[in-house]
């Protein structure tokens, strides 16, 4: 039996330690005495016979035991957690990760299909800046899944490095992507441009970590000349300003695009993916898939 080997407190522990790296802080995480934790885990690699983790200079490793163990700790205490909102009669819940970028243009959409095909589950959404906190927190299991914006026929397609853990994707929508630059500005009226025609132009951008940075490195190489103005309402504005093209998706210049403050260069562009992305060995957990595919187009 599980119960005579392991405790589902330990697991909790042992997660805690993998995500911190030492005994000091996750204590501190899960709210315990650091000997409360190192105790745990010794009754832990006591129980199966195997040691855990390793120590070393930058804290604490699993060793391949614990690596393993580690996908099998987030899905029996997803299961247990589960399976106390089922006794107890409480919706399932989805705990899922955003990009803010689409909190406002995407999320709502999902949540209404999410609703309208599986009434039966709350979503709790949180929204992160930055990508790689999003996969990491799916990789981790702090997240049952993450929205995102990528490209291409694997995780990473735009450019970024995707986590090591066994992670899958569904690709729900369509991202359109804009060229944009104020109507002034000596590309607005060639009638076809090609990515060398933007050699040497300032190309307005955020961070070499935002989606619309890595979608320019992508599509226009690297003749452009970066110029970092911020995120997607400044990139917009200093684009209306004739300070440079700027690569973002359309529905942040659809307003400006009908006013003619911006106009879109004739260079096309193809399109990002609203991409859904959860942990593959975590689609046991009871109606976790079901509820990811329900988020999907009809």
């Amino acid at each position: 039996m599980l119960g005579a080997y392991v405790e589902l407190r330990q697991l909790a522990t042992f997660e805690a330690v993998i995500r911190h790296r030492t005994v000091t802080d996750a204590a501190v995480a899960l709210g315990l005495a650091p000997s409360s934790v190192s105790q745990q885990i010794r009754t832990l690699e006591a129980g199966l016979g195997v040691p855990l983790f390793t120590r070393g200079p930058r804290g604490m490793d699993p060793t391949p035991a614990g690596e393993r163990l580690r996908g099998w700790a987030r899905t029996l205490l997803d299961t247990a957690e589960r399976a106390v909102h089922d006794v107890r009669g409480e919706r399932l819940r989805l705990r899922l990760g955003a990009l803010e970028t689409l909190a406002g243009s995407h999320v709502p959409l999902v949540l209404a299909r999410l609703a309208e095909r599986r009434p039966d589950i709350t979503v709790d959404v949180r929204s992160d800046r930055t990508r790689q906190g999003l996969l990491a927190d799916v990789a981790d299991g702090r997240l049952d899944a993450a929205l995102l914006l990528d490209t291409g026929d694997a995780l990473g397609g735009l450019g970024f490095p995707a986590p090591a853990e066994p992670l899958t994707f569904l690709d729900l929508d369509p991202v359109p992507l804009a060229l944009v630059a104020a109507p002034t500005h000596c590309l607005a009226a060639r009638p076809a441009l090609a990515p060398a025609d933007l050699d040497g132009e300032r190309l307005l951008v955020n961070v070499p970590e935002c989606s619309f940075w890595l979608a320019g490195q992508h599509l226009l190489g690297t003749g452009p000349r970066r110029v970092r103005a911020g995120g997607v309402p400044v990139m917009r504005a200093w684009a209306e300003h004739g300070l440079g093209v700027t690569l973002l998706p359309r529905f942040a210049v659809t307003d400006s695009l009908r006013t003619g403050t911006l106009v879109e260069l004739a260079l096309p562009v193809p399109d990002l993916s609203l991409r859904l992305v959860w942990r593959k060995d975590r689609e046991s957990v009871p109606g976790l898939r079901d509820v990811l595919y329900a988020a999907a187009r009809p």
